[in-house]
């Protein structure tokens, strides 16, 4: 799953890992429920809804996606903590070498597995890697019940400010 990524971008998004439709399709947070695409524009990341095939316009925005672990499943609780921890890893040099203004994790699970934080939750973290500041967002996938897309909307726009300060 190719990453849509640029040197010095706002915010580089991360997801868990891609679902299969993604990896069919070629484009982030493809399936139909997931919410990444909504949820971006209502907290004002982007002017209109973008559908997961325009993917590639993000970089203007100076935003970008990536993944925690490249593998596809059908869902993320098939990945291993093997995998978690060396996405993390591989995930650390990508910000590292791309220095990203703030590396968003959609995901608190996946976020603590793969850095070995468990007591994480959504919100900015103290950890930095390199010069980017860490935030946690809320998973957009349609089987988090626990976050509407409005609820989301309000975290991703709290982050959407924080990156428009510095």
């Amino acid at each position: 799953m190719p990453d849509v990524i640029a040197d010095g971008l706002r915010v580089l998004f991360c997801g868990i890992n891609p679902g299969l439709m993604t990896a069919a399709t070629g484009h982030h947070f493809a399936r139909p429920g997931n919410r990444f695409w909504p949820v971006l524009h209502l907290s004002g990341f982007t002017p209109r809804l973008l559908k997961p095939s325009e993917q590639g316009e993000l970089l203007s925005y100076g935003l970008g996606i990536t993944n925690v672990v490249a593998r596809a499943t059908a869902r993320a609780d098939e990945l291993t903590p093997t995998e978690y921890v060396e996405g993390g890893r591989l995930l650390s040099a990508k910000v590292e070498r791309l220095r990203p203004r703030w590396l968003a994790v959609v995901g608190v699970t996946a976020y603590r597995a793969a850095f070995g934080d468990r007591k994480a939750q959504v919100g900015p973290q103290e950890r930095m890697i390199g010069a980017s500041r860490v935030w946690v967002l809320p998973n957009p996938s349609g089987l988090n019940a626990h976050w509407t897309a409005a609820t989301m909307a309000e975290e991703f726009a709290r982050l959407r400010v924080a990156a428009e300060q510095g």
